[in-house]
C-alpha cells in the first residue's frame, strides 16, 4: 500500500473546526470551538444593538461579547433590551 499519497489522519485533525454544543433561548445548537458571544450573534445576523445578552444567567454588556468566550453547555438568552421611563 502507498501511503506517500494517502490524507494523514492529523491533518484532518487541524484543518476540520470542532464544536461544542450550547444552549440558545432554550434550543440545542452547535458553535465553533472559541467562538465568542459577539462572533455567535454575527453568525445568527443579529445586530448587537438590537438585543441583550445573557449567559447562563448572567448579563453580559455589549462591550464585553467580544472577549466572551463560550464554552460547551452555556445557557444563552437574547432579549430585547427594556428602554424607557
Amino acid at each position: 500500500m502507498n501511503t506517500a499519497n494517502s490524507p494523514r489522519i492529523d491533518h484532518y485533525a487541524t484543518t476540520v473546526p470542532s464544536s461544542l454544543r450550547v444552549h440558545l433561548d432554550g434550543q440545542a445548537m452547535d458553535v465553533p470551538e472559541g467562538c465568542s458571544l459577539a462572533q455567535l450573534l454575527s453568525l445568527l445576523g443579529q445586530s448587537p444593538e438590537a438585543v441583550a445578552t445573557a449567559v447562563n444567567g448572567q448579563h453580559i454588556p455589549r462591550e464585553a461579547r467580544a472577549g466572551h468566550a463560550l464554552e460547551a453547555g452555556d445557557q444563552i438568552l437574547l432579549f430585547r433590551p427594556i428602554v424607557g421611563g
